[in-house]
């Protein structure tokens, strides 16, 4: 796509068209349903900083949703996978959308962002977990809305990733799913989120709370903020939520970082209650 080329597509996209197009560089993929959540509001739910237009029902809003997706697909600017989530019945919610190379490139114009990323058909693990990811993200940006919370911040990977310096000296990777800082009354909250789909073993959960403490230790994100934000493992049931708290509080080496509370796990039902309590998950 040459440079005019651009100028020209860029002239025919609006705001909504580019907000999509930036939402799918942020997050890497997207449901339809996702986008229509994140774009798309209904009449009683509170707009985006965007001001689009509210639809009358959810179907309207689908219905406008897929059309524009449509559009944006016929101009090469989005691809979908050919997979879809739930399956046929799932219909055009399921259908899973990336960014096309015309999109990505359009994107790194407007940015002025020399990096070029390669888009490859992504694994079906590898899509869960990000849709997971995306849900919880988008659910902070509802609760923000709704005027519950203020979102001062989102990150998602792998701009949340952190590097630092280990014990021993060698440069680490901490690779969160998001980090985000919320704020309610006098007080801000930092967040390091793990979308958790229980595909996962007990060690592996500790292993990654592990690197988290190690990352505390370094004092890196104090530092910057003078605190260091509570880790938040959001998992699909009680059974699994009991599972992680065991395994997190039978590990010695994580007394530290552990009893400062530091650490939480919610399921997927109490996440928005956990959030705008400021990390007060139930016991």
């Amino acid at each position: 796509m040459k440079n005019n080329d651009i100028s020209s597509l860029l002239e025919q996209l609006s705001e909504r068209d580019l907000s999509i197009l930036e939402s799918l560089r942020t997050h890497r993929v997207l449901t339809t349903a996702l986008i229509r959540r994140l774009h798309f509001p209904i009449s009683g739910e509170p707009r985006e900083a965007t001001g689009n237009k509210t639809h009358a029902t959810e179907m309207a809003a689908a219905v406008a949703t897929i059309r524009v997706l449509a559009r944006l697909e016929s101009h090469r600017l989005i691809a979908r996978l050919p997979r879809r989530i739930g399956g046929v019945r799932a219909g055009s919610k399921g259908i899973t959308w990336q960014l096309a190379a015309s999109g990505e490139r359009l994107l790194r114009a407007r940015h002025g962002d020399p990096a070029r990323r390669r888009y490859v058909e992504p694994s079906p693990a590898f899509i869960a977990h990000t849709l997971a990811a995306a849900d919880l993200a988008i659910r902070l940006y509802e609760l923000a809305r709704q005027h519950v919370i203020e979102l001062l911040s989102v990150e998602a990977e792998p701009e949340c990733w952190r590097t630092f310096l280990s014990a021993h000296g060698a440069r680490a990777w901490l690779k969160p799913d998001l980090f985000a800082i919320t704020a309610g009354g006098d007080f801000e909250h930092h967040w390091f989120i793990e979308a958790d789909r229980a595909n996962e073993h007990a060690p592996v959960i500790v292993r990654k709370a592990l690197q988290y403490q190690q990352y505390a230790k370094s004092g890196t994100h104090q530092k910057e903020h003078g605190l260091f934000p509570t880790v938040l493992w959001v998992v699909p049931d009680v059974k699994r939520q009991a599972t992680i708290r065991k395994a997190l509080a039978n590990e010695p080496r994580l007394r530290e970082l552990g009893a400062s509370g530091a650490f939480q796990v919610v399921t997927n039902a109490d996440f928005e209650a956990c959030i705008s309590g400021g990390g007060l998950a139930a016991p």
